[in-house]
């Protein structure tokens, strides 16, 4: 066949190359029919049809912009965070205000509508009666060690072998050429219609290089996968091998209380896919869904008889097993008295085993055992959060049970710096004594004013003693911050979750007790003082006390375990407090992720 003539330069369209096929053909064609069968099938009306919209979709395929992104809005709001954790110069600083006026924001925000919107054309959609082996399609992908990134399942109405779900960043996701849907027939020539799905991945997991699939595509509409810009916290451990709901144990993504989860895919209501954040890998594992998980842990905690949290006093010499009233302000704990003399602190408001049945309950307006076990934890949305200095400093709550150390370790922070960390006052009804001062030792008040701010839910906890009110005041840890210090707050675990707002940002630190064996070497010369000594004498540590200790720390974990931030088990003074010092020196210097409301309340 000779070389055709494109006419000069070449630009001629292909409905031009037709329409002058024939006459260029007409020397080598030998017979007048010939010549006619030629004039007759390139002068088609059909065929000239096809043509023209040919070079349409050609046409627009040449001419039309490919933007060279689609989140310029994001990219725009990841520099601008970027550049305000760097020392600022005068470029910085014009950036900085260039990318916070509103009309650039605007143009990017347009832009990356008109970036992310198809432009293609509508194509009819597939007739139903086509012949199914028409449009059957041959896709040849390469498989390293990675698994396929795809499940499948037999359809409960025709029984076909189906995709169930693509796995976000899979090597199925990648290579754009399977779907949800997509009826597979054969894989590397094997038919498997008649298969077991697992039988079917047993095929697929022992292939390795390429592997050749038959499938029906799918005439459904898929919408396009989007980047995961949810990221979640998880609050419980899962493991996908022991769960015997997930679709497929393979796809599982494990995960470990306080993990952050980017969250890729929620189209299914039961399993979404995720990704650790800052994995390395591209390919998305299942989890169980929120709904899902929050359903049958709610279920499983039906007929689970939930032990109720002991509620203990403390004193500020050293956490006591019974309770008294809170008496002097000398820091002093584990047997060690540092002759420093603190104005306000002492321990948060507990009452003791012997008190709790005649005195009113911490917390009396919120707590409650059926409040607490219907809160299921699962999952929460976070956000990167940075304390900048021209803000209140984070609210530091300190949970842990008695006897842990709690007292010492905040006394010790406390006298390294009085003027950047600070107690709260708390408030009582009882008459004042000559050596006290109002506001110092005690915020004094009457009887029917403190019974009126518990009505207003002022206080975050409180308790009966003796006929007398004690209580710590949520305007109290106010006035800490307000004064630009560090507040340190010590309650109980089941009042933390009415602090978490985006006013206090508070950051919950765990000290946990160390192994029994630990606890009788570190404490054999400390004592506690017990309210069952009329004298209020000291004593030391009994066994009781330290299997006591263990045993509250280890429900505290259990039960409240996903509010805390940090965990620090008190093994040794020394290193506890050194391991303290840095947190908070860390909170103030770089990003931690805390519910979104908190960021963008």
């Amino acid at each position: 066949m000779p070389a055709l003539s494109t006419g000069s330069g070449g630009d001629t369209g292909l409905y031009e190359l037709l329409a002058s096929l024939p006459a260029q053909l007409q020397p080598h064609v030998d017979s007048q029919e010939d010549l006619t069968f030629l004039w007759d099938m390139f002068g088609e009306k059909s065929l000239h049809s096809l043509v023209k919209i040919h070079e349409k979709l050609h046409y627009y395929e040449k001419q039309s912009p490919v933007p060279m992104l689609h989140g310029a809005s994001a990219l725009a709001d990841d520099l601008t965070e970027e550049l305000q954790s760097k020392p600022l110069n005068s470029e910085i600083r014009e950036l900085l205000k260039l990318l916070s006026k509103p009309n650039l924001k605007a143009l990017l925000s347009v832009h990356d509508t008109v970036a992310q919107k198809s432009y293609d054309p509508v194509l009819p959609p597939m007739p139903d009666d086509i012949d199914e082996e028409d449009s059957v399609k041959i896709i040849r992908l390469v498989k390293n060690r990675e698994p396929l990134g795809a499940t499948i399942k037999r359809d409960e109405h025709n029984g076909a072998v189906v995709v169930a779900r693509i796995m976000h960043g899979g090597a199925a996701d990648r290579s754009g050429l399977i779907h949800v849907g997509d009826v597979l027939k054969e894989v590397n020539g094997i038919p498997v219609g008649d298969k077991k799905p697992e039988e079917i991945i047993q095929i697929l997991s022992q292939s390795q290089g390429a592997i050749t699939f038959k499938i029906i595509p799918s005439i459904k509409e898929e919408n396009p996968a989007k980047e995961g810009k949810i990221f979640m916290k998880a609050l419980f451990d899962y493991e996908p091998s022991e769960d015997k709901a997930i679709p497929c144990k393979e796809a599982g993504l494990p995960f470990r209380k306080g993990d952050i989860l980017q969250i890729m895919c929620q189209d299914d209501a039961t399993w979404w896919q995720a990704k650790l954040e800052g994995d390395a890998n591209p390919r998305a594992g299942l989890i169980p869904s929120k709904h899902f998980q929050e359903r049958r842990l709610a279920l499983r905690r039906t007929n689970v008889q939930v032990q109720p949290l002991k509620i203990f006093n403390r004193k500020s010499s050293e956490e006591t097993v019974e309770c008294e009233e809170i008496e002097g302000t000398e820091a002093e704990c584990a047997g060690h008295n540092s002759g420093v003399l603190l104005a306000g602190f002492r321990r948060s408001f507990r009452l003791s085993r012997k008190d709790r049945k005649t005195n009113k309950t911490m917390y009396e307006c919120k707590k409650s055992d059926q409040y607490d076990t219907a809160d299921v934890p699962t999952y929460e949305e976070v956000a990167k959060y940075r304390w900048h200095p021209n803000e209140k400093y984070r609210l530091v709550v300190l949970v842990g049970p008695v006897g842990v150390g709690l007292n010492e370790l905040k006394r010790k922070l406390l006298i390294s710096d009085t003027q950047h960390y600070g107690v709260t006052v708390p408030h009582t009804t009882r008459a004042r004594r000559s050596q006290e001062s109002d506001g110092v030792e005690y915020t004094f008040i009457s009887k029917h004013l403190f019974e009126t701010d518990v009505q207003n839910n002022k206080f975050i906890e409180y308790g009966e003693y003796k006929n007398n009110y004690y209580g710590t005041s949520v305007d109290s840890v106010r006035s800490v911050l307000a004064k630009n210090k560090v507040c340190l707050l010590d309650i109980q675990p089941h009042t933390v979750k009415h602090l978490r707002t985006s006013e206090f940002k508070p950051y919950v630190i765990f000290i946990k007790p160390p192994s029994i064996e630990r606890l009788r070497e570190t404490r054999k010369n400390a004592k506690i003082i017990s309210s069952k000594d009329e004298k209020g004498a000291a004593k030391p540590f009994s066994e009781e006390d330290f299997q006591e200790m263990i045993k509250s720390g280890q429900i505290m974990e259990v039960q409240y375990g996903h509010l805390f931030d940090k965990v620090i088990v008190n093994d040794d003074l020394t290193t506890a407090y050194n391991e303290l010092k840095t947190t908070f020196d860390k909170l103030e210097r770089e990003a931690f992720w805390v519910p979104v409301s908190w960021v963008h309340s």
